[in-house]
């Protein structure tokens, strides 16, 4: 099967049996990258994997992304205070740090934070158009963090214009737009937004509220060069400032304070693409920036601390079809990283591998394994071996089963920042799932049923006062339930349940907030009322712990959020929603404020 571009769909004509054009023939939410990082539809991959596309971005309404990702099974977050603060996404039960994020293709890793991993916190989801998250660990295809899974973001395409505002409470402004154009042989789009909130005290019993402002921009393009080889080009810049509270003297408790955090993100890609006959190929180029400055104005005007985090990353990957239905996908990469701080001197370190995978498609089997090697210019070689599988076994109602391993590289800080250790070896996972599916959850029927098992080793922690050691290990086992329906034509039911029983193998103690049981529901209802579409989602979380040791308990809550939207003349819709209906008081990080009762209105167009 090969997937096309839009603008390159007239190249489908010839062969419209085994070419699938996104736009026009199948859904984009069908499609996804992150089973082998190369475009496949969904249902031809044993591995679990979830795909949220712009319509229900947009449905779903407003500037935080952990709101969309709490629609899928297996995912808790943590918030330490208002919007733009450090969130957390717990994928199975694995760290935060254990995610591997991509926007565009470009890895989003801050290589200068003490576990690496990127903070959701920053990435809001104006200009993003799609959403996959893959739950497992996927090293062979992905390499290094892809340990608890793969969250993979794509910008939007667009033929045209659309521009929005919102507000709503803590004075809370959020507006976007963008500009597209496109053709046969081309398409761009840039997109810019901004988001401004009073927000509430980070600090749970505080009487200062922490405010937050970000404004990015996201350009995308595409160009036919000649014959069957584009160029392709992605990048994001975002500059955010949250304020937060700390622990001042004399007391050093938990208090409100005036500090905040300014952050600074480049990313972008260059590469080329081909794909003639049986054989595809991609190459290109990518790089992330992010540097932050941390400010207490009790002590002056000039950052307390500082760090920057970089990297460069050279790419070729490729697949050939070798036979009717047997594929080869493989892939070779080297990544150079280089982080420094305030206190620490500028260090690097250089990572490279290759890996293949052989695939086999054949009516309603799909069967893919391979293998990956990596070699770390500080621990040396390592490999990782992974293979899933599909079977049809009726009209859209299939079997999978995967096994996937993963590894995490130390980060520069755990190697030579303060408690620092060069003998890091890297973390290590293995993960095994099995489920069996009806239809996709963006069609009009769904359910899923997913058994997992995650065993991982050699974690790296801290261990006071010598420094950072591979001392940790965990498993997280438990069940997924999704569902999906679409009761009568205007009205849709959906819900996700899951277990996730996740803790420290050298105690049996939960690992910190995460909770076992994670509930999320909704209805959607298009009335025949001009339009007027109605909305409602349920958000239910079981009790957890906020720390390894379990001495200090997070209470379950639940969360109810009203939408509603109108189209309006003239491509405009009128949209609100009111999010913690019933103003529950709630923490998901000990000590740590979070939103009551929130009501927001927006107006938007598309043109």
């Amino acid at each position: 099967m090969g997937v096309a571009a839009p603008a390159a769909a007239q190249d489908c004509a010839d062969d419209a049996a085994n070419c699938v054009v996104v736009a026009d023939r199948l859904r984009d939410t069908a499609i996804t990258v992150v089973a082998s990082g190369r475009e496949e539809r969904v249902n031809e991959t044993g591995q679990s994997i979830s795909v949220i596309g712009a319509a229900e971005l947009a449905a779903v309404q407003g500037p935080d992304l952990a709101r969309v990702l709490e629609r899928l099974p297996g995912v808790t977050t943590a918030r330490s205070g208002p919007l733009g603060s450090q969130t957390s996404v717990f994928v199975r039960g694995a760290n935060s740090q254990q995610l591997l994020v991509t926007l565009d293709g470009v890895r989003l890793d801050d290589v200068a934070a003490p576990s690496g991993g990127f903070d959701l916190g920053t990435m809001l989801p104006g200009g993003i158009a799609k959403v996959e998250l893959l739950r497992g660990s996927n090293s062979v295809a992905w390499g290094s963090n892809a340990i608890g899974g793969v969250l993979a973001l794509t910008s939007e395409r667009l033929d045209g214009a659309r521009a929005g505002v919102e507000y709503g409470a803590n004075d809370t402004v959020s507006a976007d737009a963008a500009l597209g154009a496109s053709g046969a042989a081309y398409s761009v789009t840039a997109s810019g937004g901004y988001v401004s909130s009073d927000g509430i005290s980070a600090y749970a019993k505080g009487a200062e509220s922490d405010g937050f402002r970000q404004w990015r921009a996201n350009l995308r393009g595409e160009v036919r060069l000649a014959g069957d080889l584009w160029l392709d080009a992605a990048g994001r810049y975002a500059d955010s400032r949250i304020d937060f509270d700390g622990y001042p003297a004399p007391f050093y408790s938990f208090a409100d304070t005036p500090e905040y955090q300014t952050t600074r993100q480049g990313s972008g890609r260059l590469g080329l693409r081909y794909a003639a006959g049986s054989l595809n190929l991609r190459g290109g180029a990518a790089y992330s920036d992010t540097r932050r400055e941390y400010f207490d104005p009790t002590f002056g005007t000039a950052p307390n601390f500082t760090t920057q985090g970089r990297s460069w990353r050279a790419d070729l990957t490729g697949r050939a079809e070798l036979t009717q239905g047997v594929t080869l996908d493989f892939g070779a990469d080297s990544e150079w990283t280089r982080f420094a701080t305030l206190f620490d001197p500028p260090q690097d370190a250089r990572l490279s591998s290759g890996h293949v995978l052989l695939g086999y498609h054949s009516g309603g089997l799909h069967l893919s394994g391979g293998v990956r090697l990596d070699d770390h210019d500080r621990f040396g070689s390592h490999w990782t071996f992974g293979a899933n599988g599909a079977v049809e076994l009726a009209a859209d109602l299939r079997l999978r089963a995967s096994y996937g391993e993963g590894f995490k590289a130390p980060t520069l800080y755990q190697l030579y920042g303060y408690g620092g250790n060069a003998a890091l070896r890297p973390e290590r996972s293995k993960a095994y799932d099995a489920g069996i599916e009806l239809g996709d959850r963006s069609g009009s029927r769904h359910v899923a049923l997913t058994l997992f098992r995650r065993d991982a080793s050699q974690l790296i922690d801290y261990l006071w006062p010598s420094g950072y050691f591979n001392i940790g290990a965990t498993r997280a086992e438990g069940v997924e339930l999704e569902g999906g329906w679409a009761i009568v034509d205007n009205l849709r039911a959906r819900a996700a349940y899951s277990y996730v029983k996740a803790v420290n193998r050298a105690n049996g103690k939960d690992l910190a907030r995460r909770p076992r049981n994670a509930v999320t529901a909704g209805l959607d209802w298009t009335t025949p009322l001009a339009g007027l579409t109605l909305g409602a989602d349920l958000r239910l979380v079981s009790d957890s712990y906020d720390d390894a040791g379990n001495f200090t308990r997070l209470d379950g809550y639940g969360l109810v959020t009203l939408r509603a939207s109108m189209p309006l003349p003239g491509g405009l819709e009128l949209y609100g929603r009111v999010e913690n209906l019933g103003n529950v008081h709630y923490q998901s990080v000990a000590g740590y404020g979070s939103y009551g009762r929130s009501a927001f209105v927006g107006l938007r167009g598309r043109w």
